[in-house]
C-alpha cells in the first residue's frame, strides 16, 4: 500500500515537472517570437507615394516588388538604417507604399536602371511550410533542449530529481548475500545477528525494555569486508535496504546534499522497518572542527544526518548503517550514543578467520587432495579477505594456464607469490656478476635466520626477478600465528634485514642499491621500538609517537620536540649499527655455509627450506636435519633486495 501510494505521489510530482517544462518552454518561445517579430516590421518602413518616386529620381532604390495593393521598395546597401539595424546588423531595411494609379511608373522605373517585378501569391502549402518553420519547429527544439537539461541536472532520474536521494533498495533475494558467505568476523555478525533478530522479533525486546540501536558504524581496514557484511545484513533481516555512498550527497550546490538526506530518510520511513547504509560515511562525516577551513555544503549535509538521526524513532524499526576505515576523523557529535550507538570493529582476520575465509572463497573451486588451506591461511598473517579471494581466483587461473583442471597446493603457493611480490619477469636476465651479488645477498638473509633461535624459519629463496622490483627474495613461514612480539625476536628481526648488505660487505668489500627496502624496513621497526614500544633504555617508557590512520597507512606521528627528535635520531641509528655489526659477525663465523649455498642457489635460482636447512647442518656437521626444520611452510613475509 505504502508503495502505490509512493508511486502516485512520484507520477503527479513528474506530471507537474512537465507541466513547468511546458510552461517555460511557451513563454520562451512566445518572447522570441514577439522579438523577432517585432524585428521584422522594425525592418519594413511605410513611406508616402511622393517619396517613393524621389527615392527612384535618386537612385537609390535597387528593387521594386509590385503586389496586389502595395510596393515593396528594396533600397541599395548604402542607405542609412535605424537603431533595429544598429541591433542586428545583417538586418535589411526595406519599405512600402500604397498603390496609386501611375501609368508612367514602369518607364521611370525602366529609365533609372531598377529591378521591377509583380508579387505572386502565397500557396496553401507555402503558407503551412511557413507556419511550420517560423512558429511550430523553435517551440519543439526549445522544449527538446529544456528536456534534456533537466534530465541532465537530475542525477536521481527523473525531471527536477536534483534534490532527490540516490539510494538504490535492496530486498532479501536481490543482494544474495547472507551470514553463511560472509567467513572471519564471527564477532562482527555476532553484533549484527542482535539487530537483524530484533527487527524480526521485536516484541521480545520491548518487553524487556530494549531499544533497538540507532545507527551501528562498521569501522576497519579496506578490504575486509564492511559492505560484505551490510549486504549480508539486508540477506538476513527480509526488510527493505537502502544503499547509498557518503560521497553522493556531496555536489556543488549548496543545500543539495541535506535535501537528499532529507529525501532518504522520508523514504525509509515510509517502508519501516528498513535499514540505511551509507558507505564511506568520512566523506561527509567529518569533524567540523576543521582548522584549515570548512566546507559549507559537506556540512549541511552532516548537520542534517544529525537532525534526522535525532528525529526518527526506533520503534518503527529503523536502522542506520555506516562503513569507514577513518573513523578519528569523524564528527564526535555523529558517534555519540543516540546516533551511532555501536562501533563494530570488521579487523584483518586471525589464523582460523583466515581459514574459514578461505573455505569460503574455495567452495566453489576444484581442489584435488594436496590443498592444505590452514597452510596458506598461516603464510599470509595480515591478509584481508579481499587478499584471500585474490588468491584463491590467481590459483584457479594458474590452474587453467598450466592446462590443469584441479588447482593444487604449489598453485595456491604462487598465487601468494603473485599477490605479495608479483609475477616472475622471465625477461630479465642479469649478468654473472648481479647474480653472485643477489644471491649472497638472500642467503645472507636466511643464513642469519637460522643461525638465530628467534627468527622464522625459512621457506623458500628465490633469485628470479618478480614484477613488482624485487631481484630475489627469501620467503619466511611463522610456526604458529602470534599476536606479540618479544624484543628478542624484534631484535632477531632487525638482525636479519639487515643481514644482505652484510653478506654484500664482507663478500665483495662494497655495498649495492639492492637493500633500499630492508634498510626501509630495519629504520621503520627500530624507530617504532624506541617511540612506541617502550624498548630503548635512554628512553624508556616514554611514548614518543602516536599513530595516525591506523586502519590505512598507520603513519606515526611525533608527539615531542625538537630536542628530543634528534635523539630519537641517534638512539635508532645506535641500535642499527648494533644490528648490522652482529649480522656480519655471524656471516663472517660461517662463511664456508655462505659460500656453498650461495653457489648452490645460483645454479638452481630457487631453492626450497629443506635443501637450504639440509646444505646448513651438512656443512656444520648435523646431517640429522631436526623435522621442524624440514617441513616448509608458504611465506608470511620476504626479505626483498
Amino acid at each position: 500500500m505504502d508503495n502505490n501510494q509512493n508511486q502516485n505521489k512520484n507520477n503527479k510530482n513528474d506530471k507537474k515537472a512537465w507541466l513547468l517544462v511546458l510552461i517555460s518552454t511557451l513563454i520562451t518561445g512566445y518572447l522570441l517570437f514577439s522579438l523577432f517579430s517585432m524585428a521584422g516590421k522594425a525592418s519594413k518602413k511605410e513611406i508616402s507615394y511622393d517619396e517613393f518616386l524621389t527615392m527612384v529620381d535618386d537612385g537609390r532604390v535597387e528593387e521594386v516588388i509590385i503586389g496586389s495593393d502595395k510596393l515593396t521598395i528594396i533600397p541599395k546597401s548604402n542607405t542609412s538604417g535605424n537603431e533595429w539595424q544598429q541591433l542586428f546588423p545583417g538586418m535589411k531595411i526595406t519599405y512600402y507604399t500604397g498603390v496609386v494609379k501611375d501609368d508612367t511608373l514602369t518607364e521611370r522605373l525602366y529609365e533609372e536602371d531598377v529591378k521591377f517585378s509583380s508579387e505572386i501569391p502565397d500557396t496553401v502549402t507555402a503558407l503551412i511550410m511557413n507556419i511550420v518553420f517560423t512558429l511550430v519547429l523553435p517551440f519543439v527544439l526549445i522544449f527538446v533542449f529544456m528536456s534534456f537539461m533537466m534530465k541532465k541536472m537530475s542525477k536521481g532520474g527523473g525531471i527536477m530529481g536534483i534534490g532527490k536521494s540516490n539510494a538504490k533498495m535492496y530486498v532479501e533475494k536481490e543482494t544474495g548475500v547472507t551470514f553463511k558467505d560472509v567467513a572471519g568476523q564471527d564477532e562482527a555478525k555476532e553484533s549484527l545477528q542482535e539487530v537483524v533478530d530484533f527487527l524480526h522479533n521485536p516484541k521480545k525486546y520491548t518487553e524487556v525494555g530494549a531499544k533497538l540501536p540507532k545507527g551501528a558504524l562498521l569501522v576497519g581496514p579496506p578490504g575486509t569486508g564492511k559492505t560484505l557484511l551490510a549486504k549480508a545484513v539486508a540477506g538476513e533481516a527480509k526488510v527493505p535496504f537502502f544503499s547509498v555512498s557518503g560521497s553522493e550527497f556531496v555536489e556543488m550546490y549548496v543545500g543539495v546534499g541535506a535535501s537528499r538526506v532529507r529525501d532518504l530518510f522520508k523514504q525509509a520511513q515510509t517502508m519501516a522497518p528498513c535499514i540505511i547504509f551509507i558507505d564511506e560515511i568520512d566523506a561527509i562525516g567529518k569533524s567540523r572542527d576543521n582548522a584549515l577551513g570548512s566546507n559549507d555544503e559537506r556540512e549541511q549535509t552532516l548537520n542534517q544526518i544529525l537532525s534526522e538521526m535525532d528525529g526518527f524513532s526506533t520503534d518503527k524499526g529503523l536502522l542506520l548503517l555506516a562503513a569507514t576505515n577513518r573513523p578519528e576523523v569523524l564528527d564526535p557529535a555523529l558517534l555519540r550514543p543516540g546516533r551511532f550507538d555501536r562501533r563494530i570493529i570488521v579487523d584483518k582476520p586471525d589464523l582460523k578467520g583466515r581459514i574459514d575465509t578461505l573455505k569460503v572463497h574455495s567452495k566453489d573451486v576444484r581442489m584435488d587432495e594436496t590443498v592444505d588451506l590452514e597452510a596458506i591461511a598461516l603464510a599470509t598473517s595480515g591478509a584481508v579477505g579481499s587478499d584471500l579471494a585474490n588468491m584463491i581466483n590467481e590459483a584457479a587461473i594458474t590452474a587453467v594456464k598450466h592446462g590443469r583442471r584441479v588447482v593444487s597446493q604449489s598453485d595456491l603457493f604462487e598465487a601468494v607469490e603473485v599477490v605479495l611480490v608479483g609475477k616472475e619477469k622471465k625477461d630479465r636476465i642479469m649478468n654473472a656478476e648481479e647474480r653472485r651479488i643477489v644471491s649472497y645477498h638472500e642467503v645472507g638473509h636466511a643464513l642469519v635466520s637460522a643461525l638465530q633461535k628467534d627468527a622464522e624459519p625459512v621457506q623458500k629463496i628465490t633469485i628470479v626477478p618478480r614484477t613488482m622490483g624485487a631481484l630475489g627474495y627469501v620467503m619466511q613461514t611463522p610456526e604458529e600465528e602470534k599476536f606479540l612480539n618479544t624484543k628478542s625476536e624484534l631484535d632477531a628481526m632487525l638482525v636479519g634485514l639487515l643481514a644482505g648488505r652484510a653478506a654484500e660487505e664482507i663478500v665483495f668489500d662494497t655495498v649495492t642499491t639492492g637493500a633500499s627496502n630492508d634498510i626501509e624496513r630495519a629504520t621503520s621497526l627500530a624507530r617504532a621500538m624506541v617511540t612506541q614500544y617502550g624498548m630503548s633504555e635512554r628512553f624508556g617508557l616514554m611514548g614518543l609517537e602516536s599513530v595516525q590512520h591506523k586502519y590505512l597507512d598507520g603513519r606515526a606521528v611525533m608527539n615531542c620536540g625538537e630536542a628530543t627528535a634528534s635523539e630519537i635520531d641517534q638512539e635508532v641509528m645506535k641500535m642499527l649499527k648494533a644490528s648490522y655489526e652482529e649480522a656480519k659477525r655471524l656471516l663472517s663465523e660461517n662463511r664456508k655455509a655462505l659460500d656453498e649455498i650461495a653457489a648452490f642457489l645460483i645454479e638452481k635460482e630457487t631453492i626450497t627450506g629443506k635443501e637450504f636447512m639440509e646444505i646448513f647442518h651438512k656443512i656444520n656437521g648435523n646431517a640429522d636435519v631436526p623435522k621442524e626444520d624440514l617441513e616448509a611452510l608458504p611465506e608470511a613475509e620476504f626479505e626483498e633486495e
